[in-house]
């Protein structure tokens, strides 16, 4: 049975960036020792609210890059869509503020051992943990491709750096505000061809995911994922971010996203069974 990351530790830590870019928050924490342990894919559990508040359960963010830094030493930044009560409250956060956290968690992306063509696909502020990811896979020697989707430019996290992160950038927008209109699954199976991609790192909506689990299917080509399953505890205890997943055997185990993920194999993800329970037999 998969156990919480053991690199793990609560910590209190300092806001020392809180900038609005396009339609989301870039939250730079001071979290010293940590990013020794962090790695691409891995998540961050924030006690939210405040202390009278009545968010009892900490709210899970994807961290999108480390570094250690003269001016500020160890560094975790997140990108952060302030849509729910917990992360509108961690976007009001000033710097300086002190808040109580627990990193890393999760399984993280894994890394070829050698040099690879990798095609990186994020759906919305999704994609912000690609650029981390990006940064590694070029330090390894891999050549590296993104494509970024969303519905409206205005949610296209950071194309300028994405452009500078990768070897070529490919933007889409469902309604046509910024690159080429339609969504990243337009033209998938053509790029791989033409850039004899290798494998796939996804970030973003379960939709598309699962779309592009069915496009690579019957093609040589790896597919890493990290789902977005909503956690409740990001430890493991409470169950409510189980995906149903393949065994080896065939049959379905109900997988917690937050230990046996949130990056997993895309084709062994039972898409069709999201949100629902699986019966012994499948």
């Amino acid at each position: 049975m998969a156990t919480i990351n053991r690199s793990a530790q609560q910590q209190i830590v300092t806001v020392v960036g809180n900038k609005r870019v396009g339609a989301y928050h870039q939250i730079l924490l001071h979290v010293g020792e940590i990013v020794k342990n962090c790695r691409p894919g891995n998540f961050v559990a924030i006690s939210v609210g405040g202390e009278s508040s009545k968010m009892v359960l900490r709210r899970a963010f994807a961290i999108s890059r480390v570094s250690d830094s003269s001016q500020y030493g160890g560094t975790m930044e997140l990108i952060v869509a302030p849509h729910g009560s917990g992360s509108k409250w961690l976007c009001a956060q000033p710097e300086g503020t002190e808040i109580d956290i627990v990193a890393p968690l999760g399984t993280a992306f894994g890394i070829p051992t050698e040099s690879v063509n990798a095609l990186l696909i994020g759906g919305g502020y999704g994609s912000a943990p690609l650029f981390g990811l990006a940064d590694v896979l070029k330090s390894r020697g891999c050549k590296v491709d993104m494509l970024l989707g969303a519905s409206i430019g205005s949610k296209i996290y950071a194309p300028l750096e994405g452009k500078r992160s990768v070897n070529s950038l490919k933007i889409y927008t469902e309604d046509g505000s910024m690159g080429e209109t339609g969504r990243v699954t337009e033209s998938l199976l053509e790029i791989i061809e033409n850039r004899e991609i290798d494998i796939i790192y996804s970030c973003g909506p379960m939709g598309m995911l699962a779309a592009i689990t069915e496009l690579v299917s019957d093609l040589d080509v790896i597919h890493q994922c990290a789902v977005e399953e909503s956690m409740a505890c990001g430890i493991g205890i409470c169950m409510t971010c189980v995906l149903p997943v393949s065994n080896e055997d065939g049959s379905t185990s109900m997988l917690r996203s937050c230990i046996d993920g949130p990056v997993m194999e895309g084709e062994k993800v039972r898409w069709d069974l999201v949100g629902k329970i699986p019966e012994a037999h499948q």
